[in-house]
């Protein structure tokens, strides 16, 4: 089909299969707020998304093991400019997560730019051509047979395979050697029946504290493996009714402003898991022991393995309502001992004590603090990314990286959450690296050349403020390890304020920060800062000034159902 439009606002087709102006890897979120952000912000429709799996949404996809779901409020959870007012219940499920990820994608014809089954394997930068070339494999059965893999020359890439991308798995010795069925918990097979089965779960985190209460219902045994203990509160969760959902379809402000009071709220909480001294720690602290004690009545022996003795926040905290309740059934057990090895039939563990099982579940979580692996990436005069981030991976603005020219990534170092919604921060990066790439595509668009690569001196700065916020943080507490730290105790995962706080710093691109290279570098230096500005989602106006909009919107609503009685009849069916 012949195109009259300009580049870059032509896709990439099959003459040019090799070349794009950008390239995105991963279609999760990330991917997919990014690809959206091309279109809207930079008119680009030049760009490809490079998907290792067989389908759209990054951990959404990957992740669907029994009672997998968020533990964000739904109302949270969707892109500010795409908020879903359909969700079915106050903390979404996985499938219901996926699908809503699938319309987004739909509605903005993204699935003609996506690659699915495309795994890079590596990535360099030219500096001569000032371009990226991505190399690929093709995983497809039928796809590998045209070709087994390519490299693909970009102007400009980024990266959106976050930090819950590669499953880690546990280093026990003998753990091959089990003859039963073994499965980590972001590759479940669901063909594998659980009834009456005897299961071991290694590892005691959100996610398993999402699988047990699911699998304790059918399995005849269930043993939980736990290194150390978790803070835990109830989640409260609950269906969403359809006359809920009629509203915030119908009457905007409404579901608007619980957006905003929700994001109040989980702004509010960041003290709690940030500041292990404050008074919303200690009321964290009460608040859990009390669900627990009120589960599990006079257990004192189980209330002294539950309890941690690090501060709130250290860890993931666990929101869940069905975790206690599942340890007080007589079929489920707590096992703190140390596991020993793995055999052919079970799990030994100190002391002696031994178990035998059909199946064991490794709820160990992702390789977190080894950003982007395994692929290889090599940025200007060769330098690779584990050369650039020796002692740990860090990032300017969590989004742009030291001698890696033209490049952008989303969820990367520093930009984990434990208190709010993740798309807030995706968001914002969103934003951000789209305006760097309005630049470069600027440049190309006049017959120039551009590179933009932060300054080594700008990206100490700022992250030796980040981490001296870090080291007095909860997450510091030596007295527990977690995901967000590496092995030398360098918090590499989690953001140091609330999520205002780090739409505010970026909201504006400073171009001073950058090194720019290339017939287009003057030009872009010669600019003034640019001003994005970020998505205000907390309350700013009064709630009189919200009720009386939701008031004129809802009369009008009102009278078109009166006009149409029959639009009322889903919303009174059960």
């Amino acid at each position: 089909m012949a195109h009259t439009k300009p580049w870059p606002e032509v896709p990439v087709g099959n003459k040019d299969h090799t070349n794009a102006a950008v390239v995105i890897i991963g279609g999760g979120i990330s991917g997919i707020c990014t690809a959206i952000g091309l279109i809207k912000r930079n008119n680009c429709q030049n760009f490809v998304i490079l998907e290792k799996s067989g389908g759209i949404g990054g951990t959404w996809h990957d992740n669907k093991y029994p009672g997998c779901c968020c533990d964000v409020w739904s109302v949270l959870y969707s892109f500010s400019f795409e908020q879903n007012p359909d969700w079915t219940r106050e903390y979404p499920g996985q499938e219901e997560i996926l699908e809503y990820l699938r319309r987004v994608v739909e509605k903005y014809s993204l699935y003609k730019h996506i690659r699915f089954n495309t795994s890079v394997e590596e990535a360099k930068w030219d500096d001569d051509e000032k371009k990226w070339s991505t190399t690929v494999k093709v995983l497809g059965g039928k796809d590998s047979e045209f070709s087994e893999g390519y490299t693909i020359k970009s102007d400009y890439l980024v990266s959106a395979v976050g930090q819950l991308n590669v499953p880690r798995y546990p280093d026990i010795k003998g753990l091959d050697t089990f003859q039963g069925k073994k499965m980590h918990s972001a590759r479940w097979d669901w063909s594998y029946g659980l009834e009456g089965k005897r299961i071991a779960v290694i590892g005691n985190g959100a996610t398993a504290a999402q699988i047990v209460p699911e699998i304790a219902k059918v399995a005849s045994q269930v043993t939980i493996y736990q290194r150390s203990p978790n803070w835990i509160i109830p989640r409260d969760d609950k269906p969403v009714g359809p006359l809920k959902r009629a509203l915030f379809r119908y009457v905007p402000p409404l579901r608007w402003r619980t957006r905003q009071k929700s994001m109040d709220f989980r702004e509010g909480f960041f003290d709690a898991i940030f500041d292990g001294e404050s008074a919303l720690a200690d009321l964290m602290r009460t608040a859990c022991i009390q669900s627990m004690h009120a589960a599990l009545p006079d257990q004192p022996e189980m209330w002294k393995k539950l309890t941690p003795d690090y501060h709130p926040g250290c860890k993931r905290i666990l929101i869940t309502d069905d975790y206690y309740p599942a340890l007080a059934k007589p079929h489920v057990d707590l096992e703190t001992r140390k596991i020993v090895q793995v055999v052919e039939n079970g799990i030994e563990v100190e002391d002696g004590g031994y178990q035998e099982f059909d199946m064991i579940v490794l709820a160990t979580g992702f390789r977190t603090v080894e950003f982007m692996y395994p692929i290889n990436i090599v940025g200007a005069k060769g330098r690779s990314i584990q050369d650039i981030w020796q002692g740990g991976a860090q990032a300017y603005n969590a989004v742009t990286v030291e001698d890696l020219p033209n490049f952008g990534m989303l969820y990367g170092p520093n930009s984990n959450l434990g208190h709010n919604s993740i798309i807030l921060m995706i968001e914002a990066q969103s934003r951000y690296i789209n305006t760097m790439i309005g630049a470069v595509l600027d440049a190309k668009r006049k017959g120039r050349v551009l590179s933009l690569k932060p300054k080594p001196e700008v990206v100490s700065a700022y992250n030796e403020k980040v981490q001296e916020k870090l080291s007095k943080s909860s997450f510091a507490d030596p007295n527990c390890n977690s995901w967000y730290k590496n092995k030398e105790g360098r918090i590499t995962n989690n953001w140091s304020g609330t999520v205002v706080e780090y739409q505010e710093q970026l909201s504006k691109v400073n171009w001073s920060d950058y090194i720019a290279e290339g017939s287009y570098a003057n030009a872009i230096m010669s600019r003034k800062p640019a001003n994005i500005g970020r998505v205000v989602e907390e309350t700013t106006v009064p709630d009189i000034v919200m009720a009386l909009s939701a008031v004129t919107v809802a009369a009008a609503v009102g009278g078109y159902l009166l006009r149409n009685h029959n639009a009322l009849r889903p919303l009174v069916a059960r």
